[in-house]
């Protein structure tokens, strides 16, 4: 069983459709990486089945939690407008990030 779950990758900045007016930001993690952080997390979990990362994009780092998307089975993660104003980034663009389940 895994302990620990750290992982690096690169992805495209994306706009919540149903929350399109809140602009509301967010990249998908990687499907491999989302299969070890539901093994690791596997039972009960609370808000949504939510689950606490550490996170660093560009010099930028944050606690905030990952959600699985019924859509394509991958967890996703929320970039908020600071983050975003302070790393110069918008919708479309890609980023590296890392991920740490806390």
């Amino acid at each position: 069983m895994l302990s620990h779950v750290i992982v690096e990758f690169e992805a495209q900045l994306w706009i919540w459709d149903a929350r399109r007016d809140d602009s509301w930001n967010f990249v998908t993690l990687p499907a491999e990486a989302s299969d070890d952080i539901r093994e690791l997390t596997a039972g009960p979990r609370r808000g949504f089945g939510a689950v606490k990362v550490r996170v660093r994009l560009g010099t930028s780092t944050w606690a905030t939690s990952i959600f699985p998307d019924s859509k394509t089975g991958c967890y996703v993660l929320p970039v908020k407008r600071p983050v975003r104003t302070a790393e110069g980034i918008e919708a479309g663009d890609t980023v590296t990030v890392k991920v740490e389940v806390l």
